[in-house]
């Protein structure tokens, strides 16, 4: 059966017809208007409308940043769009006549690499995705684990330097401050700010001046050779590492995903995060080795995996 996916970001709402081995037959793409909660709902609607119009489906799933409940139908709570304890699966639901669930948006991601992407076919997997923040998924014996509350898998706050850099969670040391978008951009203009004569390349990206450096500036200088840019893509690999090598003494998995803007960069950060995750592995000696992959399935991941998890 057919199935729509809708992947919900801050800017875009991004919405596929998915069939049930994974392929998108079409695909559609609207802006996000983030004023409001009935504004975003509205895009929403939109997207799925325009799909609805020429193709028939049995189940709708969202995939929304933030916080889900287990009900897999409230966002509890949503860092860049206006959404509070949101019954979001509830009016869809009404609105669309159509069933539909609510997934976190990284959880369906690492779900669509398991079910169809590098890791097809392992029932225990860790995906990483690395975008402005840090997500994750944990899938253990061919099922998403979501917790008692909905709230699995924010990996990106586990803990990691106790007092370290101060999260937007609240707390302190989250792995994601070491390891995504905004970690790399923050490091980069710091050593911009102290080192100048090290960031010719970087300044010139960024047009001269150090507070407008972002990711692309230095994954782009980093694939052009550029010393400094390698550096600060060598440090954020070496933090998936040593945090991913934490979570593998865990929970055991038979590969490790990279996903997400940063893992553009390829072996700049898997490579330096693959040395990292060996030398740091527990007992690495004495049990088989984890695969650490870049993820196959791109942007197209969050649409793939909601739709496949509203089958189930």
């Amino acid at each position: 059966m057919h199935a729509i996916g809708v992947d919900i970001g801050g800017t875009k709402i991004a919405a596929g017809v998915v069939s049930a081995e994974g392929q998108i037959l079409a695909k559609t793409v609207l802006r996000t208007d983030p004023t409001s909660a009935a504004s975003v709902d509205d895009g929403v609607v939109a997207a799925c409308e325009t799909l609805l119009a020429e193709h028939e489906v049995d189940a709708i799933g969202l995939a929304a940043p933030g916080l889900i409940g287990a009900d897999r139908a409230t966002v509890v709570f949503c860092p860049n769009l206006p959404w509070r304890d949101h019954p979001l699966g509830e009016l869809m639901a009404q609105r669309l006549g159509v069933t539909t669930v609510v997934e976190n948006d990284a959880n369906a991601a690492g779900w669509a690499e398991s079910r169809f992407g590098v890791a097809m076919g392992l029932p225990d997997v860790l995906t990483l995705t690395l975008g402005t923040g840090l997500g994750g998924a944990i899938v253990s014996g061919g099922r998403l684990v979501r917790g008692a509350w909905g709230a699995a898998g924010e990996i990106g706050h586990f803990r990691v330097v106790p007092e370290g850099h101060r999260c937007g969670c609240g707390q302190e040391g989250c792995w994601e401050q070491y390891t995504s978008g905004s970690a790399l951009v923050r490091t980069a203009r710091t050593l911009v700010e102290a080192r100048p004569e090290r960031a010719v390349r970087l300044l010139e990206l960024a047009g001269g001046t150090s507070s407008k450096i972002t990711g692309q500036h230095v994954t782009l200088a980093a694939l052009e050779g550029d010393d400094l840019a390698v550096e600060l893509l060598t440090w954020v690999g070496r933090w998936v590492g040593e945090g991913a090598a934490s979570l593998a003494a865990i929970l055991d998995p038979a590969m490790v995903v990279v996903g997400g803007g940063l893992s553009a960069a390829g072996d700049l950060v898997l490579g330096p995060a693959r040395e990292a995750f060996d030398r740091r592995l527990p007992a690495g000696g004495f049990r088989p080795m984890i695969p650490m992959e870049q993820a196959a399935m791109g942007n197209d991941a969050g649409i793939v995996g909601a739709a496949d998890l509203a089958r189930t």
